[in-house]
Order: C-alpha cells, then sequence, then structure tokens
C-alpha cells in the first residue's frame, strides 16, 4: 500500500469556489475534481459501494439507494436524495447541526472518468473569516487522496487513526496538508478574495489540521 505522490496530487485535483442563493440565504459551493484512471463503470462502484467506500475513505453504513439514509463512521450522515447511475448522485451532508448538501458527477473523459463533488454550505461569517475554504476543503482534499490511492492498486487500504496521527507528523503529511490549504487559497483569491487574507486563513486551516 502507498499514498500518491503528494505534490502530484494536489496538481492533478481542480478546486473552484462560488455562491448560490438558496431559500435559507447564500451558500458557498466548493468543487473539488479530478481524473482516474478507470471506466465509469467502474468508479461508480467504488464512490457507491459500501464495501469499496471503506478501502478509500472511511467505514459507512445505511442503504446506499435513493431515499436510503447513511452514515460514515465518527462522521458525517444524511440523506441520498437523488441516484443517476452511473452518472451521479446528491445527498445532504448533516455534521452536529449543520446540513449541507453535496452532489457527485462522474464524467467520461480522455484518460478516465472525472470524479466531481460539489459540496454547498450555509458558512457562519466568523468561521469563513477564521479558517476560510480550507476548513472542509483539506478534508476532501484527503479524500480525493485515497481515491488516487486505491483506484490503480485494489489492495489499497485507508490509513487507520493511528497511522494517519504518524502520517500527518511527518514531512509528507505536513507538505500535503500545507498543499492543500495554499491551494484553496489559491481557488479563494480566483473567486475574487484579496491574496493577503487567503493566505492567512491557509495557515490557520493548516495549523488546525495538523495541530499547530
Amino acid at each position: 500500500m502507498a499514498l500518491p505522490d503528494v505534490r502530484q496530487q494536489i496538481a492533478s485535483v481542480r478546486r473552484t469556489l462560488g455562491r448560490r442563493t438558496l431559500e435559507a440565504g447564500e451558500a458557498r459551493v466548493s468543487t473539488i475534481s479530478q481524473v482516474y484512471d478507470t471506466d465509469i463503470d467502474d468508479l461508480w462502484t467504488v464512490v457507491t459501494s459500501a464495501e469499496r467506500i471503506e478501502r478509500w475513505f472511511m467505514p459507512i453504513a445505511g442503504e446506499l439507494k435513493e431515499g436510503g439514509s447513511y452514515q460514515l463512521e465518527g462522521n458525517a450522515g444524511g440523506t441520498i436524495t437523488s441516484c443517476d447511475k452511473p452518472r451521479g448522485f446528491t445527498a445532504t451532508w448533516e455534521y452536529g447541526d449543520e446540513v449541507s448538501w453535496i452532489t457527485v458527477t462522474l464524467a467520461e473523459t480522455d484518460g478516465g472518468t472525472r470524479f466531481e463533488l460539489e459540496h454547498v454550505a450555509h458558512v457562519k461569517d466568523e468561521w469563513w473569516e477564521q479558517f476560510g475554504p480550507g476548513a472542509t476543503g483539506i478534508g476532501w482534499d484527503s479524500g480525493l487522496l485515497g481515491l488516487a490511492g486505491y483506484v490503480p492498486d485494489r489492495d489499497f487500504t485507508r490509513l487507520t487513526m493511528d497511522e494517519i496521527m504518524a502520517w500527518v507528523a511527518g514531512g509528507d503529511g505536513k507538505l500535503f496538508m500545507r498543499l492543500s490549504a495554499d491551494a484553496w487559497a489559491e481557488a479563494s483569491v480566483a473567486d475574487g478574495e484579496d491574496a493577503a487574507v487567503a493566505a492567512a486563513r491557509a495557515d490557520r486551516g493548516y495549523a488546525a489540521y495538523t495541530g499547530g
């Protein structure tokens, strides 16, 4: 089992930011995507089969079908609101008292299949001012890192919590978190944010993920 090269992984991912007006007000939209060297039907099962999700992301329980509920171990849960095999699905993303929404889209492209995840959330202003998009973006980057390790190597198994802590404490883990934080800052600047403000938020996000 081996994780991908962290520099190459960060460079292989697209990240964009935007906004959307919902009934409850303005929401922030974070989108992350990467192309994987496999066909769309295979990638569909990779991201919708409980057995396979556990290999690259985390254990998941529930009914993984339209209208079913799911729960990620120690993390978010929600309801699968639509399912369009093999092109994608939508679901709520519920953690604590916060409810947001995700859309996963798969599309055939040159070199394989593009996985795209859109996360729509009402983010408290004080939280955004503190950490910016990296607060959730670094977490999504970590998920895509596991996916990039699993797709070419079906013997790949996600790191245990102890292994994650050791990896984050080491050089590769810290480099990955730093590069991810900076990449989300770049996306924020592209969305119109001041570069110095975006960089300061990235620093605080990196510190939060690495215990600094």
